[in-house]
């Protein structure tokens, strides 16, 4: 194993503690009624398909950065 597969390594085993710390630390309860950002109301359908969101889908949306393909 050289110096780069050791770095992929330690970077793999970095993400999957951050991924896993995020994941019991996510709200699972009820999310709120209007967005966290802009104030308005988030719909029913949104707040039952993801449990604990603060934010409408637009704003949701512009918070997440871009991935890049």
């Amino acid at each position: 194993m050289d110096e780069i597969d050791r770095a992929q390594e330690a970077s793999e085993q970095f993400l999957a503690v951050v991924l896993n710390e995020h994941q019991r630390n996510r709200p699972t309860g009820p999310g709120l009624k209007e967005c966290e950002d802009c104030g308005d109301d988030i719909p029913l359908k949104r707040r039952k398909a993801q449990p604990g969101c603060t934010r409408c889908i637009n704003c949701q949306t512009n918070f997440e950065p871009r991935r890049l393909m």
